[in-house]
């Protein structure tokens, strides 16, 4: 197993930073790229990941460690971003998330987890029984492949615009 809790918290605590750098006061054309119908931009993204911190993490980590005889967690809208971001500029949505995010993690190190605790399980409503290292892992995860998922559709934005040198860029091979 890889999972090292200080590893991940190192990540999650720069994903607001990275999104920060690549969209705040961009031009919201770039924030709002995706990879055809059906798929999320990066405002879409970070509205996700807002409604993944006020909903997700957190309040599943607390299920899996608290007393509670019913560990079940609550299903996970993961489309309810549509709603929760309209009206909202790419910088509100980014504010939120560092905010959102920062307390998050101040509340995680807070609880001091030990080995015992990651090993802890609740119960996810579709996949079942899941420990709380499985959760953390998850949640670093997601991050990374959405910040993959908003470079990958940003880079096929210019695709056919590099001419020759879409040879040497294996992204866009893939395209």
């Amino acid at each position: 197993m890889n999972f090292e809790l200080n590893k991940s918290i190192k990540i999650l605590e720069r994903t607001p930073a990275v999104l920060k750098a690549l969209f705040y006061e961009l031009d919201a054309d770039w924030a709002t790229i995706n990879e055809g119908s059906r798929t999320w931009s990066a405002y879409d993204i970070v509205g996700h990941l807002i409604h993944g911190e006020q909903t997700d993490w957190i309040p599943r980590a607390q299920i899996i460690l608290g007393d509670g005889p019913d560990k079940t967690f609550e299903p996970f809208d993961r489309f309810a971003q549509e709603k929760l971001s309209q009206g909202k500029t790419m910088e509100d949505l980014l504010e939120e998330f560092a905010s959102l995010r920062e307390s998050s993690l101040k509340e995680l190190k807070s609880w001091g987890l030990t080995n015992k605790d990651l090993d802890k399980t609740g119960v996810h409503p579709e996949l079942g029984e899941v420990t709380l290292s499985q959760l953390l892992s998850t949640w670093t995860v997601h991050d990374l492949a959405h910040i993959n998922q908003f470079s990958r559709a940003m880079v096929k934005h210019y695709a056919d615009d590099v001419g020759p040198w879409k040879k040497y860029i294996r992204i866009l091979k893939d395209l």
